[in-house]
């Protein structure tokens, strides 16, 4: 395939060819010869690698009603990701080798390459588990947001130093339990549904729960060593604190962009961990994200059904669906002018590659894999729920607007093309980014 005539994220005009899984050139536009190559007219549209979205739920193994490996891979080759990284709270949880290779069976139904993050409970088997293809071990720390993978200081530790020693990164989830405030938690507070004052849930899980859990990991995690990431950073306190401290970090659009104001719209839909922020505190980690602070954005793509999250606050489950819609809102605050399609590139692809030692992905280059996005940034459209591919489908960005992609390519494979009346999807190609 010749992609000719693509605009990249830093402006230059170039031809891009791929042969096989790989990008073989690129040159200025114009200047490769077609041959017999299939070709890409781009006419100026922007080319982007494709998006490594580290933090996702695609529910299986356990609640395919939510999601499955074949929907969630769907809705990320529609919205421009080529990579994601599921997490381990499925049923079982991933925390042995014979549930990693139960899930890894079922990512044969991607379209888009994955990773399989490994998780640590009171019991988990590391000796098992550390054998395998892991992209890291997950959401680890002081939260209970993740059910069963909830653990304390002390096996966090053991967990950390294990990991080290592996050679395997550790994806933090930072809340610190103990710091929340029950005061405003009741089972007969918060309504129901829609009217449900969702705001509740942001106040009984505290910024200063995040805040002490991110300055207690990185504690941890620098007696070991270990490489450390800070899952879905909420607010600006845990931004500083682990950019301090050396470690990396990620914020998820809905932190972005949402904030305690977009409650009274989302009611329970709006209820995720760690849960939406005042607006001073988005704003600031806006400007994080926006200034190079941040070195990531990923989605915490967890997906529920209508009707779980229509119960009451205290029983609706937390989280939100975002794979699809990352990259649209991303270039929708480029074209607006708050940030460059260099920095998108950065928070999704090239920063990530770097990060969990993806040498062949997240850049436009010789040799690397032809993980590709082409879309027009004069193009936008609103976003709606009906209109994504998750099998939940709503979104917490209705009415918001978003740049698509035209086409997605995974190592040279065409998983989703836009460019027609009709949009269409590929095989799954999909292959663990660590075998």
């Amino acid at each position: 395939m010749l992609i000719r005539n693509a605009v990249l994220a830093d402006g230059r005009r170039r031809d891009v060819r791929i042969e096989g899984e790989r990008i073989a050139d690129v040159a200025d536009a114009g200047s490769l010869d077609s041959g017999d190559d299939r070709v890409v007219a781009a006419d100026g549209r922007l080319l982007l690698p494709g998006c490594i979205d580290v933090h996702v739920h695609f529910r299986q193994p356990g609640h395919a009603h939510k999601e499955t490996w074949a929907t969630g891979s769907r809705s990320a080759a529609a919205g421009g990701v080529t990579t994601v990284v599921d997490q381990p709270n499925t049923t079982p949880p991933t925390t042995t080798g014979t549930a990693f290779d139960e899930k890894a069976t079922l990512a044969a139904d991607s379209l888009v390459d994955y990773g399989i993050n490994g998780g640590v409970t009171e019991a988990w088997d590391p000796d098992t588990l550390l054998e395998r293809p892991l992209f890291a071990l997950g959401e680890v720390f002081l939260a209970d947001s993740t059910g069963d993978m909830g653990i304390d200081a002390d096996p966090f530790a053991d967990a950390v130093a294990r990991a080290a020693d592996a050679g395997v990164p550790v994806t933090v989830h930072a809340e610190d339990a103990s710091l929340f405030d029950d005061g405003v938690y009741g089972s007969d507070a918060g309504g129901v549904g829609r009217d449900a004052d969702a705001d509740r849930w942001s106040a009984f899980r505290t910024a200063e729960a995040e805040a002490a859990a991110v300055e207690r990991a990185v504690a941890v995690a620098g007696d070991t060593g270990a490489q450390l990431h800070i899952a879905h950073t909420s607010t600006p306190e845990g931004v500083d604190t682990a950019a301090a401290a050396g470690a990396t970090c990620e914020v998820t659009p809905h932190h972005l962009f949402l904030s305690r104001e977009d409650l009274d719209d989302l009611g329970t839909y709006g209820r995720m961990n760690p849960p939406l922020r005042d607006e001073a505190r988005r704003a600031a980690v806006f400007e994080r994200v926006a200034d190079g602070t941040v070195d990531v954005l990923a989605t915490d793509h967890a997906p529920h059904t209508v009707d779980e999250k229509e119960q009451g606050l205290w029983d609706a489950p937390s989280g939100v669906p975002g794979v699809e819609t990352m990259l649209p809102l991303l270039l929708e605050a480029a074209r607006q002018g708050h940030w460059s399609y260099e920095r998108v590139r950065d928070l999704t692809a090239r920063n990530p590659a770097r990060i969990f030692d993806l040498p062949r992905k997240g850049r436009i280059e010789r040799d690397a894999d032809a993980d590709l996005v082409l879309v027009d940034p004069d193009r936008p459209r609103e976003i709606r729920g009906e209109a994504l591919h998750s099998k939940c489908g709503w979104t917490p960005f209705e009415g918001w607007t978003g740049v698509f992609p035209d086409l997605t390519l995974v190592r040279g494979h065409v998983v989703y093309d836009g460019r027609g009346e009709r949009e269409t999807f590929g095989d799954a190609v999909g292959q663990n980014v660590r075998t």
